[in-house]
């Protein structure tokens, strides 16, 4: 097989790590990739954080939904969609008065701005995924970094045009982690549709999750839980996690958009 497609079907999150640093020569290697991402316009319209500080890891365990593996993580980066970079090159070079002398109002970074480099740092952090499990690391997306934007932006000094959209742990995966099976994925036929969008039925549900064989667990405090819907419901979209992301990226957007 194509050692990248290998590479890409064998990779799964990982998140046990052996007690191993991770040598400067590879983290090197990784950052040449993940630079080399692509990005709209070559504006590399994000940053990247390097988290060292262990008591920084330690909070981050706690704030990004209570993962303790965050802070026995040998790397772990956050990605911020950024566009203060860029904002603070135009004040800098003068666009101020240059829009001035044109008589007309300076635009700052708006909803699509935001978006834009939303993705420029989305592709960044996978490129550094797969450069991670070509070198032997595995890593694992946090996602819960979109929670608690309070106390994030004071954590890590964010300014206004900052999003932080990701945070990737990296390691050298434990013995078991190795051998753990890879989650299965719904089929093709659910998700790769042509020239225009499918909205499933009852069926296609029900043939979608016929790979889930076993009943779905009942955790007390749900209540009765009969099917893999009710389940994702309850257990993420619904979940508390869920809505304090939402109510902290609610607020990263007014603070973006504010005039």
């Amino acid at each position: 097989m194509n050692p990248v497609m290998e590479v890409l079907l064998k990779r799964k999150s990982v998140r046990a790590y052996e007690d191993k640093e991770i040598d400067g020569g590879i983290k090197e290697q990784l950052l040449q990739a993940t630079l080399r991402a692509p990005t709209a316009g070559n504006m590399m319209l994000y940053s990247i954080v390097e988290v060292e500080d262990q008591s920084l890891k330690d909070t981050l365990a706690k704030t990004c939904d209570n993962q303790p593996f965050i802070a026995r993580a040998p790397l772990v980066w956050l990605f911020l969609a950024d566009y203060q970079r860029w904002f603070d090159t135009f004040i800098v070079s003068g666009v101020e008065q240059l829009c001035a002398q044109n008589n007309v109002p300076m635009r700052k970074p708006q909803e699509g701005d935001l978006f834009l480099a939303c993705c420029d740092a989305l592709i960044a952090a996978q490129t550094a995924v797969i450069a991670a499990e070509s070198l032997g690391l595995g890593s694992c997306y946090i996602g819960d970094i979109m929670e608690n934007y309070e106390v994030h932006k004071e954590m890590f000094e964010l300014p206004r045009y900052t999003f932080p959209i990701c945070l990737l742990c990296f390691g050298y995966p434990t013995g078991q982690q190795k051998k753990r099976e890879m989650t299965r994925r719904f089929d093709r036929k659910f998700i790769v549709f042509k020239d225009k969008y499918k909205r499933l039925e009852k069926e296609d549900f029900d043939e979608m999750f016929g790979h889930v064989q076993k009943p779905v667990p009942t955790r007390k405090e749900e209540g009765a839980i009969f099917n893999p819907g009710q389940a994702m419901y309850q257990r993420k979209f619904s979940a508390a996690f869920s809505v304090e992301m939402s109510r902290s990226v609610r607020l990263i957007l007014a603070n973006w958009i504010d005039e």
